[in-house]
């Protein structure tokens, strides 16, 4: 994989955009990942390697993340995300398709909706594994507490090597349910190598667990009703906590919403199943793809 392209966004933010391969041809359909928080957009690598036969695979980096450059004080709330996720869309990359189709993960998806709403015609579907977008009072204020964030900002934040890091990630939860290579690609992408050696999160703690903080704010709620393209919904199993118990809410708002389940998987599927991922993907794209406003599966 070639180095990352830089779309100028908000705040100063140059947003990181990955090549993950695909034909080299503007008429070929555009996947473009949108990843969840702490993670980046290398993280969807090994469900973009069974797509980019077919499909012009594109990921995100979001502000604070991966390689996407952040200057101090730049806000990392989920209206910037959408920022981000906006820019990207209107780049060169991008815009000259017009077939282009958002594939989001927990907050990827929020940040896709926000594009996607600012911009009607940018997008001919979305797929939105676990979306984190909710109404009011659903999740903690900004300003309380908020027990993902707290432990976010208690991560560990350097290993020895690479190594060390991927061994400690395999034995224990959540990361211990990634596929081997999505596990590899989250380290390869999500750290960097200091010059003693030790490699070092992207993602500082701190940015982590700011951005935990603004799930509440995000405004995607309010704009889901406005969609007006094919938008699937997918759950993993239910759990004590998570995403899965705000689907129901969000489905209801969308004009042209599908439910998906894959109750074998967690809140990381796409990441827990690459294969089956793309092959989730790729039929949605050939039921949404061709020119027909609003089309279903």
């Amino acid at each position: 994989m070639g180095s990352p392209t830089f779309v100028a966004s908000s705040d100063g933010v140059r947003v990181a955009l990955h090549d993950l391969g695909g034909p080299d041809d503007p008429s070929a359909p555009v996947l473009l990942f949108a990843h969840a928080t702490g993670f980046h957009g290398r993280a969807w690598e090994p469900v973009a390697a069974s797509l980019a036969g077919r499909f012009r695979c594109l990921a995100i980096d979001f502000r604070g993340h991966g390689v996407t450059e952040t200057p101090t004080g730049a806000r990392v709330a989920w209206s910037a995300m959408g920022d981000d996720a906006e820019a990207v869309v209107r780049s060169d990359l991008v815009a000259r398709s017009r077939n282009v189709h958002g594939i989001g993960h927990s907050m990827g998806g929020a940040a896709l909706v926000l594009a996607a709403a600012r911009r009607p015609d940018s997008f001919r579907s979305l797929w939105l594994y676990e979306p984190v977008i909710v109404g009011a009072g659903v999740l903690p204020p900004s300003d309380g507490p908020n027990p993902m964030a707290d432990a976010a900002a208690h991560r560990r934040s350097s290993f020895a090597s690479f190594a060390e890091a991927t061994s400690n990630f395999a034995a224990k939860p959540p990361l211990n349910e990634l596929h081997p290579a999505a596990l590899e690609s989250y380290v390869r992408g999500g750290f960097v190598e200091g010059l003693d050696g030790r490699v070092v999160l992207r993602c500082a703690p701190a940015t982590e667990a700011a951005v935990f903080r603004g799930a509440a704010d995000s405004g995607a709620w309010d704009l889901l009703s406005t969609l007006d393209l094919p938008v699937a919904v997918v759950a993993g199993r239910q759990e004590a906590s998570g995403p899965v118990a705000f689907i129901p809410a969000a489905l209801a708002q969308l004009v042209h919403g599908a439910f998906v389940e894959r109750p074998r998987l967690g809140h990381f599927g796409p990441l827990q199943d690459p294969s089956g991922a793309a092959r989730d993907i790729a039929a949605w794209c050939d039921a949404t793809g061709d020119e027909r406003k609003g089309a279903m599966p």
